[in-house]
């Protein structure tokens, strides 16, 4: 049968009929393969992996994929497939069927990483000893991960510190910003600061700023540490809906130190743009969570830089013999191991800490013990085993009507403190218990309650969230604005470091309710109190990391309604991007794989010589 019959999307059917324009005679099998490989990069994976799918019936009982060893003969033979550094639409590298762009996306990073990696910069390890004991003075912890990884990030052109929330990331890149500017020749350094979206730009600025006030450092290191982010999309020169960018190798960014917030959420492209602008002689320090969620596009970067991770016996003397401090020994499994340091110690959360426990649990994949520590009935854990629409919808005006008197009172201050005070959580964006379906509900019932038309859209009291970034009008994706009825009528507001900016609700860009939010968006965020919505239903979405990331929003309660089988898998799920980041940067490669650091370099042009970027 012919496979545009068969329920293709309309990229992959694109692209299909894009192949068969080049190959009219092109086997089935190798279209097949590339409608998947378009199919699994918008679910998220970097690649398709011929070994999960050979012999699968991805559209139903319509179609059968070939065996594997045929089908990646078939592949081999085809004209439209080529191997790492071949100018061909599909790349065969292993068992890894690519979409060219994003294998000359995966190999540049790779060569990228493992030549910062390998040059080691000049460091005056006195003076560094001396900042390190200085500026970690009052850490009592054994070992100090926060003055290791200031020590690595220092010795290294690339540093990667994972942590989770409360572990002190950010006092963490202070500290380390002050001891690399307090390097001979550091004032001269041009530092900049940048995270993917903007909300989490102005939460790092704003953080830094706040904690660089109690460094114990001269007057000049403090003026020199940056207090501007930009988000990354307008760092390099974003240009519209086009892959390209404008700082590429060609034109580099005007920068010596570039400090990633909330890496975890970048994807691989982003990522391999980003490297490909940063100078040879640059450095570049990832901060993130590696348990927390993926980037909505493709890619797992962060977490498969954390893969591999430790010190061996000649690192761990080097650093110990620099922070004094006990380094345990573990052979990397990565050329880039040494480099990352994971921040375990958690500020926030105590050591009877009931959510604390819960996220060990979840990323320990522990099920049972999950499901458990929720019936202990800790002060910190709610759970809602047995949740119907209205009994939650009833708990979530609950939650909400201290902020809803306060907006409808016009107090603005009070309005914001109390909305970041509680928050609404969900797995997915459809269903009873989805962003749509709730906030839908929710404002039915407010409109019943305050009088309100039918069409009314809006409100007194309406929360919104900001769906696309405005650079013109300073507001940017995720931002959360609250309508109050002011002087001049219905406003809505914004926090900013002047107070609240004020704007008609005609002038706003795409935005939404916000009374409830899915996890992806509120990555990042902090509220008091969290309720985490599942879904009743089996969803592929359930995942660990989903999970983990919605729990730890929480810095003092969360109420989790969902069923007893749907926490249970998304514990037990982990999900696993396939991609091929990790295996180029291992130490251990297969020959011929185009996977060692000489081959990486060799396998294709920079991309952005190939005009991919």
């Amino acid at each position: 049968m012919s496979l545009l019959k068969l329920p293709l999307g309309p990229l992959e059917r694109a692209l299909v009929q894009s192949l068969q324009r080049l190959d009219p005679s092109a086997d089935e099998a190798v279209l097949a393969a590339a409608a998947l490989c378009c199919q699994v990069l918008g679910n998220g994976d970097v690649c398709l992996l011929l070994a999960r799918w050979a012999g699968q019936r991805p559209w139903g009982d319509s179609y059968t994929l070939p065996a594997l060893t045929d089908w990646r003969g078939q592949l081999a033979a085809s004209d439209l497939v080529g191997a790492p550094g071949d100018f061909t639409p599909l790349i065969l590298d292993g068992e890894r069927l690519y979409l060219a762009r994003y294998q000359a996306y995966e190999a540049q990073l790779a060569a990228q990483l493992l030549s910062r990696a390998a040059d080691h910069p000049a460091v005056d390890e006195a003076q560094l000893s001396d900042s390190l004991q200085r500026l970690f003075a009052n850490n009592v912890q054994q070992p100090d991960w926060q003055r290791l990884a200031a020590a690595q990030a220092v010795r290294k052109r690339v540093a990667v510190i994972s942590g989770g929330p409360g572990t002190g990331k950010t006092t963490t890149v202070v500290r380390l910003l002050a001891a690399l500017l307090e390097q001979p020749g550091g004032e001269r350094l041009a530092i900049g600061l940048a995270a993917p979206t903007g909300k989490a730009a102005a939460r790092m600025a704003e953080a830094i700023r706040n904690a660089k006030a109690s460094l114990p450092v001269s007057a000049a290191i403090k003026a020199a540490l940056p207090e501007q982010a930009r988000t990354l999309h307008r760092l390099l020169g974003s240009r519209g809906d086009r892959p390209q960018v404008r700082h590429t190798a060609a034109n580099p960014l005007a920068l010596d130190v570039l400090v990633v917030d909330e890496a975890s959420m970048v994807d691989l492209a982003m990522m391999a743009k980003l490297l490909d602008a940063l100078p040879a002689n640059g450095r570049l320090i990832l901060l993130g969570d590696k348990d927390q969620l993926c980037a909505v596009e493709a890619g797992a970067v962060f977490a498969e830089l954390c893969d591999g991770r430790g010190f061996n016996a000649s690192a761990a003397a080097d650093l110990q013999r620099l922070t004094g401090q006990s380094v345990p020994v573990e052979t990397p499994t990565s050329m880039l191991g040494d480099a990352v340091v994971l921040l375990t110690h958690s500020h926030r959360f105590a050591g009877d800490s009931g959510i604390g426990e819960l996220a060990r649990r979840i990323n320990g994949g522990d099920a049972r013990g999950t499901l458990s520590l929720l019936q202990e009935g800790r002060s910190d854990l709610h759970w809602q085993s047995a949740p119907t629409p209205a009994a939650l919808l009833t708990r979530i005006e609950q939650g909400y009507e201290g902020y809803l008197q306060a907006a409808r009172a016009g107090e603005p201050a009070a309005a914001f403190a109390a909305f970041n005070q509680f928050r609404v959580l969900t797995a997915q964006r459809e269903g009873a218990f989805g962003v749509a379906g709730l906030n839908e509900a929710l404002e039915a019932r407010y409109r019943r309650r305050f009088k309100l038309a039918e069409r009314e859209r809006w409100y007194a009291g309406r929360a919104v969230m900001v769906q696309s970034n405005d650079y013109a009008l300073g507001l940017f994706n995720g931002d959360i604005g609250i309508c109050l009825q002011t002087d001049l009528g219905l406003r809505v507001l914004f926090e900013s470091e002047e107070g609240f900016r004020t704007f008609t609700t005609a002038r706003l860009p795409s935005h939404e309710t916000a009374l409830a939010m899915t996890v992806h968006k509120s990555q990042g965020s902090e509220f008091s109190e969290v309720l985490l919505v599942l879904p009743e239903q089996p969803s592929p979405l359930l995942t660990r990391s989903l999970f983990y990331t919605g729990i730890t929003r929480a810095k003092h309660q969360v109420d989790i309604w969902a069923l007893a089988p749907r926490i249970s898998e998304a514990v037990n799920t982990k999900a696993e991007r396939a991609a091929g980041l990790a295996l180029r940067l291992a130490l251990q490669v297969e020959v011929g794989a185009a996977n060692t650091p000489q081959l990486l370099a060799q396998s294709s042009a920079p991309p952005s010589q190939l005009g991919l970027f």
